[in-house]
């Protein structure tokens, strides 16, 4: 095992299986935070702030963190339009969640359908088909593209339901114009997550339990990665895959925090 001085972690699936405690997960966090080791929990959703995640966390997995530990990709979003944008282009159509327009509020886009420089796409349960018509309409007059993440599905207690992707990939279709992607696999919300913690990339590891999302985000971002099989992936379909993670775990109490 390699000593990490910071971890990238994944949520649903590997933290936890929905409301179902992960108690090998609470005892992991617990021994980087006895460490002083700096982690962030990197996750695809959009709907939720922070404050969120942490609440999720304290009251129905007693697992105790700060906002600080946590980025979702409504703020790799936010982050990665406030540094493409300049003073003048900074006008944002969003099909999304609280999550993802308070990220985007806070980085001082105005959120409008007049004429926007963005068009921002995420999870969005109340979508329209209006929704759809005025994104697609703005993209074909000019405005950028953005795709929080390329999930097709969330897990829920219904089943499989349509992701973010579903929605993205939409827009997509209806206007032939492909959008930038932010969210895991794509490296780019793992590029602002090594600039919020503050160190190398050959410090780090990306820890999850979906090959198609966590681990391949970190393979794409060049960095290391950890897989447990406590969620999505198994040992079969890895056997198969032509590049490996890093390491493969069945239980983060097999793994070993150094301070």
């Amino acid at each position: 095992m390699k000593h990490y001085q910071g971890y990238f972690i994944d949520l649903d699936g590997t933290i936890y299986a929905g409301k179902k405690r992960i108690p090998a997960a609470k005892r992991f966090i617990e021994r980087l935070q006895a460490a002083n080791v700096p982690f962030l929990f990197v996750t695809n959703n959009t709907t939720k702030l922070p404050n969120d995640v942490v609440a999720n966390l304290a009251n129905n997995h007693d697992i105790h963190v700060n906002e600080s530990n946590v980025y979702t990709a409504g703020l790799a979003t936010a982050d990665f339009m406030n540094d493409d944008a300049d003073a003048d282009h900074r006008r944002a159509y969003v099909i999304g969640e609280t999550g993802l327009v308070d990220a985007l509020t806070n980085r001082g886009f105005e959120i409008t359908s007049d004429n926007p420089d963005y068009v921002v796409v995420g999870l969005d349960t109340e979508v329209t088909y209006e929704k759809f018509c005025i994104a697609t309409l703005a993209i074909q007059h000019g405005a950028k593209f953005i795709g929080t993440n390329p999930d097709t599905n969330i897990p829920n207690e219904r089943g499989m339901l349509p992701g973010a992707g579903s929605l993205v990939d939409l827009v997509r279709y209806a206007t032939q114009v492909e959008p930038t992607l932010i969210g895991k696999p794509k490296a780019v919300i793992l590029a602002n997550a090594l600039k919020i913690i503050g160190l190398n990339k050959d410090q780090v590891v990306m820890v999850g339990d979906n090959y198609m999302t966590d681990i391949s985000a970190g393979i794409n971002f060049g960095i290391d990665t950890l897989l447990v099989y406590t969620g999505v992936s198994t040992k079969e379909q890895i056997a198969q895959k032509q590049i490996k993670p890093t390491w493969q775990i069945d239980s983060l109490d097999e793994w070993q925090v150094d301070d």
